[in-house]
């Protein structure tokens, strides 16, 4: 019997002895992943920097020329005899618009690529345009579905980091009114993570600009909604992106309304149907919803300072 005792005693003492180093080696092994992963992570991040730092090398260096205007020698008046007076016609009751007309760009409707393009296409021929984003970001925006981008860089390569990458329902033949793109919420600040500043007053009334060129032309945006936004129809904070893309112009402003109720801030910026929005959208930690920053192509002979201000003197809600 004390045998079996002193056997049974030596049994559990080796088992609690294995355990441990079993428990020891797990977490051993757990070390060794997470510095594996640490140290892959790291390295994504570094060769994403590389990347970008090589494609604005180019995008810097390679200047689109200004289109030559031609000098015009004025003609003189021409003489005009004054005729019968015809009496005016009454102006017919015009139909309010349903849709938004499709629009060419204003100067390229030929969809001449621009120099710097060419040249950053040599590089990765998904390269469509270019955001920057205060001191935020600077960064080539790629297109082509909405997953390849997700875990490559802007030149294909593989990137946890992945891309700045344009909706790829939207086509760039014609001035789209919808522009979105869509970037990871890194913790580091790469790619989108850095879009939560606008959530900070102070930050979005000295940066409310935001610059994006495609290839065919370049634009300045006023940004007027921040905020996160639920992918769910019909909840409070629900905004209908597939309205927001499309023509009908009732159902757009709807949408835009949307966005105004859920931002942040109110302000005076005011946004029609017909005004080219810029969206950027990340994740955020709720599954079902994006943060966003929301804001419209600056129009012909508004100025940048009052629009500044306007920015100025909107107001968390």
């Amino acid at each position: 019997m004390e045998k079996r005792r002193r056997n049974q005693r030596s049994y559990r003492r080796r088992r609690t002895h294995w355990q441990k180093w079993l428990v020891i080696l797990a977490a051993g092994g757990l070390v060794i992943f997470g510095a594996v992963k640490l140290i892959g992570y790291g390295a994504d991040m570094l060769s994403a920097r590389q990347t970008s730092q090589a494609l604005r090398d180019v995008y810097y260096h390679e200047e689109s020329p200004a289109p030559e205007i031609a000098e015009m020698t004025p003609s003189p008046a021409p003489i005009v005899t004054p005729g019968p007076t015809v009496p005016a016609s009454p102006v017919p009751t015009q139909t309010p618009a349903v849709r938004l007309p499709s629009v060419s760009y204003p100067d390229n409707p030929k969809l001449q690529i621009s120099s710097r393009f060419k040249a950053l296409q040599k590089g990765s021929k998904y390269i469509v345009g270019w955001l920057t984003v205060s001191s935020l970001l600077d960064e080539p925006v790629v297109q082509k579905d909405n997953e390849y981008f997700l875990t490559r860089d802007a030149k294909g390569k593989d990137n946890v980091n992945g891309a700045l990458f344009l909706d790829g329902a939207i086509s760039l033949k014609t001035r789209p009114y919808t522009l979105i793109i869509y970037g990871h919420n890194m913790k580091s600040g790469a790619m989108f993570g850095n879009l939560r500043n606008f959530e900070n007053s102070g930050f979005y009334h000295s940066n409310p600009f935001i610059s994006f060129d495609t290839m065919y032309e370049t634009g300045r945006y006023v940004v007027f909604a921040v905020g996160n936004i639920s992918t769910e129809a019909g909840v409070n904070n629900g905004v209908d992106f597939l309205a927001l893309m499309s023509a009908n112009i009732r159902q757009r402003q709807t949408a835009i309304d949307a966005l105004l109720k859920t931002s942040l801030y109110s302000n005076s910026i005011d946004v029609k149907a017909d005004d080219q929005l810029l969206l950027l959208v990340t994740c955020v930690e709720k599954d079902d919803e994006r943060r966003v920053v929301a804001a419209r192509r600056i129009r012909d002979g508004e100025d940048e300072d009052t629009l500044k201000k306007l920015a100025q003197y909107s107001r968390k809600k």
